[in-house]
């Protein structure tokens, strides 16, 4: 692999925006379907083929650059949530001229003082009339597997109900993958309804919802490319159904402490251990490499013995040099390829 800059992070390319309202003329209004933005005329073509509508052109408020754009008939799209951390939330207020102020619960960011809204209207601040307080802005970096390019799609929301919902769900995807590779998701618009003052609103939320696979999958560990692409394919099944190696008795039957690190390595690439040995299958496993060592040192110390008794009688060579001595070192105590895998060098 090549070199990079230490000093620049690594990031794709934005392809456009996912968003669950558009505007006519300068009205803001409210969209059931996703609607599909992006500067790519090709893009949106393929979105609109995939998801229905009809491409336009668009120019978003405040801006002189003119994007495409379709009002899709899906409700939901198929997308995969990718390494990293992908969410990114703040409570916002926008202007025309810019970002008037980033908060996140606590402190405005850019002023460094105490959250704005909360000290005027309290912990239910977020009731109050848009435009008074900042608005709840949640943006999710998603890939959309079936449309071209490499980069990134953002889903953008400023639902103060979607962002706990989304906080939620990627923490517990994180949790399981530690922000490593791919999990397919399903992103859904949902229509929900609150009372409040006695009256109804009606609102849009995005769900963020697992595709394809069960908790169980998505919480074990990374899984593979193939079947975050393809979760309901045979690579899925595969990994449904194929059993799990009986990885103490491999260690078992190893015939070197070695071998019981690579049988470790093995379960570390199939995600049954944790990365620094934390678990029980990995203590078991520290456990039979340590057992090992002792039988090697046994067994080379007899090995020893028996070549110093048989060559004592024979005294030094010509050269008045004896056989070279072989000394026993002990047991090895530690084993610090299980803490890092690979990280150090074979004995």
């Amino acid at each position: 692999m090549g070199s990079r800059i230490l000093t620049i992070q690594r990031r794709t390319a934005e392809h456009g925006r996912l968003r669950t309202g558009y505007t006519q003329g300068k009205r803001p209004v409210r969209s059931a379907t996703w609607v599909i933005t992006s500067h790519s005329e090709d893009h949106v073509r393929a979105a609109a083929e995939l998801w229905g509508g009809e491409p336009e052109q668009w120019k978003p408020l405040n801006s002189t650059i003119e994007q495409w754009r379709v009002i899709t008939k899906a409700a939901s799209i198929e997308a995969l949530i990718t390494p990293g951390d992908p969410l990114n939330q703040y409570n916002e207020m926008w202007s025309a001229g810019g970002c008037q102020r980033r908060c996140d619960g606590q402190t405005e960011l850019l002023t460094r003082q105490a959250c704005v809204c909360a000290r005027q209207f309290g912990e239910d601040w977020h009731t109050q009339p848009k435009g008074r307080v900042c608005s709840t802005t949640s943006r999710l970096n998603v890939m959309l597997p079936d449309l071209s390019g490499m980069g990134m799609w953002r889903a953008e929301t400023h639902s103060f109900y979607a962002a706990s919902e989304w906080g939620g769900m990627v923490d517990m995807v994180l949790a399981g993958t530690d922000g490593r590779g791919f999990v397919p998701v399903t992103l859904r618009i949902e229509p929900r309804q609150v009372i409040r003052e006695g009256k109804t609103k009606r609102f849009p939320v995005v769900v963020v919802e697992l595709r394809g696979v069960t908790p169980r999958q998505a919480l074990a560990g990374p899984m593979s490319a193939a079947t975050a692409l393809d979760p309901t394919g045979s690579h899925a099944v595969a990994a449904i159904e194929a059993p799990r190696p009986d990885y103490v008795a491999l260690a078992e039957a190893a015939l070197s402490s070695d071998d019981v690190r690579d049988v470790w390595r093995q379960a570390s690439e199939a995600g049954h251990v944790h990365p620094k040995g934390a678990d029980p299958l990995s203590r078991k496993l520290m456990a039979i490499a340590a057992r090992k060592d002792v039988e090697e040192t046994t067994a080379v110390g007899e090995t020893s013995r028996a070549a110093e008794a048989e060559l004592a009688p024979d005294g030094p060579d010509e050269d008045g040099a004896y056989e070279a001595e072989v000394v026993d070192e002990g047991p090895e105590t530690e084993w610090p390829a299980v803490a890092a895998p690979g990280a150090g060098a074979r004995r």
